[in-house]
Order: C-alpha cells, then structure tokens, then sequence
C-alpha cells in the first residue's frame, strides 16, 4: 500500500517545506528542483552513506545529468560534531570549487544536520543545505527550523548559527533501518510536543504506541507531520529563539547535562531528553506548578515506548548542576528551565532555585 506524501510549510525569511513519506530519496525530480547551480555535495556519516548516498547521487544525476556531485563522509556519532569535523567539510568544500550557487545535501542523523548545515551556513557566507534527515529524531527536530551546531568538550552546541534550510525530505522508509534503539530516542521528542503545547497528542501517541514501536509507516508519517507542525509553527513565530522556541527545549535543560557529564558516551540525546522533561515534570510539581498526576502520566507513557525515566545511576548531581549553569538557555539571573503547569502547558521560569533543581536531581 502505498501512502501520500504529507508536506509542511514552514513559514519564514525564507519560507521552506518538508517533505514527508517513504521512498522520497529516491525521488530526483524533487531533489533537483531545489538546486540553484550545478554544484552538489552530498555530506553524511559512515553508518549512513553506504546505506543511501549512492541512491541519491544516481536520482540527483538522473534528473540533472550536468551536475558535478560531490561527496564527504565523516564518522558516525556525536563525538564527530567537532570543529575539527567542520573545518574537515568546509576544506571539502574548498577542494571541490564549491561555489555560491552550490548546495549541500546534508544526510543522516542530527549530528550530520548540525554539522553540514554549520558548514553551509558558513561556507561563503552561506549556501543552501537540503535536510535528508535518516533518523526519527532529525525528521521531528533538529531538521526543522535552522539551528546548526557543533558542540564543545565543554557543552553541546556551543558554536553555530541560524540558517533555514532550503528543503527537508523526510524519507520514512529510512526508518526501516534504523535500531530499534534510535527509533525509541525520536519517540522521545515526538512526546515532547504534546507535553509542551498538545495534550491531546499525548492521548494520541498512548493509543498508538504499539503502531510507533512497530515502525508502521502511516502512523509514524502522523506523528512527524504532526510534530513538525507543531516546531514550524513555533520556529515561525520566534525563529531566532528569543521567546516562544525556548519552549521547544523542555527536557534538554537536564537532558544535556546528562550526555554532557557522560562524554556523550552514555544515554543518547532522545533518551536523554526522556529524562530530563520527566526531571522537568517532577521540578514543576515541586515548585507547585503542576499535578504530580501529570508527571506519572508522562512517566508512564515514556515507559510505553520503552524510554528510560530516571538518571542514569553514577551520575553526581552537584556536577550535573554545573553544566547547567553554562547551558545556552541560562542567563545572567541564574537558571532558566522550561517547566510545565500540567500536560501541553510549557512555559520558561527564570530564577529557578538550585536547591530544588538539586532535590529533583538527588531524588530521580
């Protein structure tokens, strides 16, 4: 059976469009028509470029036969979305005579998404960058919306710019090859919308929880389309996150102090983010927000999908607390967490004191 393909506008300066639905690496007609010049390189990760990057250099070079393709692969995993690594694709980028006009094809998981829209952003002040995102997780977001990073040994994301993408394609078939694992990790931000801002979501994705985990491909093209409405709508009322887009960071807060005080050796960024909204949830209740209902209800669900819930064991609060302290989302006034009044009700709290963010730490 075969399913419709589902688009996304998001809307913005400029505005753009994701593709979503299986087989679209495939589709050259859709790939060629975001090109500019004749000039493509097609950047992406050990893991993934044997997998898909010669099927889409053959539909890029089907429908545009002029075009000079080029390709650059990096190692997979988090630990290559260095500054080493960029400098390594913007001297690709140089050594293939990469003009203005030229685009990149960023393929593979967020890490690769971060690191070649980076480039892009920065190679001749910016080129345009096509999102072939391969994991859940990148199609829901880190795709959609235009940050682009690469971290530090000091923190994640530290260095990086905003820079919209000319196109996201979303393959849902890409998902069939995914571990079971990193499947599991993208469920963790699907959550995150219905607890930020769609309630009903939540109660969507708990009845649908056995379809997700069985990687049914109508029910999973729903829950990415429905998520990326969610961040397209968000990204274009706030696109350089100066307000409503923190939202979308619940949980990371926690989360990236996890991965950050693990070397990025330990729980991946999904469960990490599972973590830490339930941190979050707990927090908000602590602080009176919101019913302790909401976070067993979130807690659960998260377990449903086969998530974990609790901070890894080993793990010293008082230097989780640290890196929370140089996290992007503090500000001069202290710590600065999105919090939640009740399920699909996020919102930023500055001053957030560090006694009660160490309790939550120390108890979860």
């Amino acid at each position: 059976m075969t399913h419709p393909t589902r688009e996304v506008a998001v809307a913005g300066d400029p505005p753009y469009t994701i593709h979503i639905g299986p087989d679209l690496l495939d589709d050259g007609a859709l790939l060629a028509r975001l090109l500019r010049g004749r000039d493509a390189m097609i950047v992406s990760d050990a893991h993934v470029a044997p997998l898909y990057a010669d099927r889409v250099a053959a539909a890029l070079q089907a429908a545009r036969p002029d075009l000079r393709i080029h390709r650059h692969v990096l190692p997979a995993g988090e630990a290559s979305k260095t500054l080493a690594s960029f400098a390594e694709v913007t001297t690709a980028l140089a050594e293939a005579r990469m003009r203005r006009d030229a685009t990149l094809f960023a393929l593979g998981g967020g890490v690769i998404g971060d690191l070649a829209g980076f480039a892009a952003a920065c190679w001749m002040r910016g080129i345009d960058c096509v999102q072939l995102p391969t994991t859940l997780l990148a199609m829901v977001d880190s795709s959609v919306g235009g940050k682009t990073a690469v971290d530090l040994p000091q923190g994640k994301n530290l260095v990086g710019a905003f820079h919209p993408p000319r196109a996201v394609i979303a393959d849902t078939a890409a998902l069939r090859t995914l571990p079971a694992r990193e499947l599991r990790a993208g469920l963790a931000e699907v959550v995150k919308y219905g607890a930020l801002g769609d309630a009903a979501f939540l109660d969507w994705l708990d009845a649908h929880a056995d379809a997700l985990l069985a990687m049914d491909d109508a029910t999973l093209s729903e829950a990415i389309a429905r998520s990326c409405a969610h961040k397209a709508a968000i990204v274009a009322r706030d696109p350089f996150e100066h307000g409503e887009r923190a939202l979308l960071n619940l949980g990371h807060t926690f989360g990236h102090a996890i991965e950050t005080e693990q070397g990025y050796g330990g729980v991946n960024h999904g469960e990490a983010v599972a973590i830490g909204m339930v941190l979050a949830a707990r927090l908000s209740a602590m602080l009176g927000l919101a019913p302790a209902a909401d976070t067993q209800r979130l807690r659960d669900l998260l377990l449903r999908l086969q998530l974990p819930v609790e901070v890894p064991p080993g793990l010293d609060a008082g230097r989780l607390l640290a890196h929370m302290r140089l996290d992007k989302k503090a500000v001069a006034g202290g710590l600065r967490f999105v919090l939640w009044r009740g399920a699909g009700r996020a919102e930023v709290l500055g001053d957030v004191p560090e006694a009660a963010v160490l309790s939550v730490l120390q108890t979860g």
